[in-house]
């Protein structure tokens, strides 16, 4: 790790709703200013030199239990930002890749579906940052549909190694993760987050929402991380 960097950070960005529900403001307004503070940290990250960032966007549970309306907001504020951050200077000038994980396919209307097709497709050929997004992702569900190709391949359980059940992940192309925070002051994981990912993960959970959380608060993550860092082993 460059210095003391964790080279692959993940972020659970909680608090949205319940932002928006002390402010008096719908739902869709707290994940509008979360969208807005990922831009931020996106940015914050790419000027510290972290080489791998992944943010889960929305479960599968997301998707399918929330209300209508409260889902085509979430859905437009996708199609805004996504078109927004595929034509910045940052993503091509520091030539970062961006990775769409999950289900998303079987969820997205047509119009959503190309253009994170299109963000995919324009950066795919970028090696010095990934900028990996989760959407319609379930950890759960990744390790179950891993677990049953993985059956239909092997006939011998001796056959069955880490590498197996990593290759056969959605996130086959991705790096461990070093650190995990998670915000909205609950520590704790949800739905498998990068089960298999995380195993050694340092985790860092802060009470701020999402919303609030902006590159000040990433920095000081981040400096945790690397003072943590110095202790391991000693």
């Amino acid at each position: 790790m460059e210095n003391n960097l964790p080279n692959h950070v993940a972020i659970i960005p909680d608090g949205n709703r319940r932002w928006a529900k002390e402010k008096n403001m719908d739902p869709w307004e707290g994940h509008e200013e979360g969208a807005k503070k990922i831009e931020e940290l996106t940015r914050e990250a790419l000027d510290m030199g972290i080489k791998n960032m992944s943010f889960w966007g929305s479960s599968l549970g997301n998707l399918e239990k929330r209300p209508l309306k409260e889902k085509r907001a979430l859905l437009d504020i996708y199609e805004r930002y996504f078109k927004k951050l595929i034509d910045s200077d940052e993503i091509h000038e520091n030539k970062a890749r961006i990775n769409i994980i999950g289900r998303w396919k079987e969820y997205f209307p047509k119009g959503l579906i190309k253009v994170l097709e299109e963000g995919m497709e324009k950066t795919k050929d970028y090696k010095n940052f990934n900028l990996n997004f989760f959407l319609a992702y379930s950890g759960d569900d990744d390790m179950l549909e891993a677990i049953k190709k993985i059956a239909e391949k092997i006939s011998n359980k001796k056959d069955v190694t880490g590498e197996i059940i990593k290759d056969n992940l959605m996130t086959r192309n991705l790096p461990k993760v070093d650190f995990m925070i998670r915000t909205g002051g609950e520590p704790h994981l949800s739905a498998g987050f990068l089960m298999w990912d995380t195993a050694n993960a340092q985790l860092y959970f802060s009470d701020i929402f999402f919303p609030d959380f902006g590159a000040e608060s990433f920095k000081g993550a981040i400096e945790e991380f690397k003072s943590r860092g110095k202790r391991l082993g000693k």
